[in-house]
């Protein structure tokens, strides 16, 4: 009995001291740190508020691989400056070189054969004597002929073929740009269904904002308005934003702030807005902006 009763007194001082302990950890926890940022300041404008996101002027190129294959070389660099036409990545042809010295030589034995059977009905068309030659033979012959020059527009056909497959393995630069993103090396495949661009184009000079406007209040979004844009942790720097486009599709919101309290099954109407780049604190391509939209 009396052991009984140490156990119950040693479980009750037990529970005591730890329920001390929980009261002092509530009662000290640490004050949640300070915020960041400010949220940047409303201007005093009457105007709609939306999240955008900055893209290159004239939206990211999503660059394709034309052929699969593995790369064998990278002529550029994330952040090079590109023209038009420059070589910025090429895929192994050397199989497809094989390919095109076959039907090279394929395409002479078409061009032998036609000019041999061309000859023969030549000679036999040539002969005064009607009587030294028939009818069925000449005609048989020009068939023949006929058939060889299909014969040799197929091989013509398929040589060409091949040499535009092994001139679209090097892959040149659609636009004048920078290289924003690449995800390949010397070695790795690439295909033309890839899920993930081989490289990101984009002319950064000049970028746009794509702006998000919640269905509900689309209606107030009037073309051509201006609009002013705040980058995400610099709530004192407001940006001017030339009116480009309305794009009247509206569609599933796909691009998130991280809020909490923000929606993401809502649709949206996108308003794509430009500014200048600034050189001495350029914005960068994939950046956070909050904005606000004349009404």
């Amino acid at each position: 009995m009396i052991v009984l009763r140490k156990i119950t007194f040693y479980i009750a001082l037990i529970s005591i001291v730890m329920m001390g302990i929980q009261i002092y950890r509530l009662s000290h926890r640490p004050e949640p740190p300070p915020p960041t940022g400010q949220p940047p300041v409303k201007p005093g404008i009457k105007g709609i508020s939306a999240a955008g996101l900055v893209e290159a002027i004239h939206d990211n190129t999503q660059l394709g691989a034309p052929v699969a294959g593995i790369v064998s070389q990278v002529f550029v660099g994330v952040g090079d400056r590109i023209k038009v036409g420059q070589p910025l990545f090429q895929v192994d042809d050397r199989d497809l070189r094989a390919q095109l010295l076959l039907q090279q030589a394929n395409l002479r034995v078409a061009q032998a054969q036609l000019a041999r059977i061309s000859a023969v009905h030549q000679r036999l068309t040539a002969v005064a004597d009607p009587y030294a030659v028939t009818r069925g033979e000449v005609s048989a012959r020009a068939d023949e002929v006929e058939v060889a020059k299909a014969q040799v527009e197929a091989a013509q056909a398929a040589v060409k073929a091949t040499q535009t497959l092994v001139e679209r393995t090097r892959v040149t630069s659609p636009i004048d740009g920078s290289v924003l993103q690449m995800s390949i090396s010397p070695g790795e495949f690439v295909a033309p269904q890839s899920a993930v661009a081989p490289m990101v184009l984009g002319a950064i000079d000049e970028v746009q904002v794509r702006a998000d406007v919640d269905e509900q209040i689309a209606p107030r979004i009037k073309p051509g308005k201006n609009a002013v844009g705040y980058i995400k942790g610099e709530p004192d720097r407001a940006i001017p934003l030339t009116f480009v486009r309305i794009e009247p599709l509206v569609i599933p919101k796909r691009s998130l702030t991280g809020m909490v309290a923000e929606r993401v099954d809502t649709r949206v109407l996108q308003v794509v807005f430009r500014f200048a780049n600034p050189v001495e604190k350029p914005v960068y391509v994939g950046q956070q902006m909050d904005l606000y939209i004349e009404e």
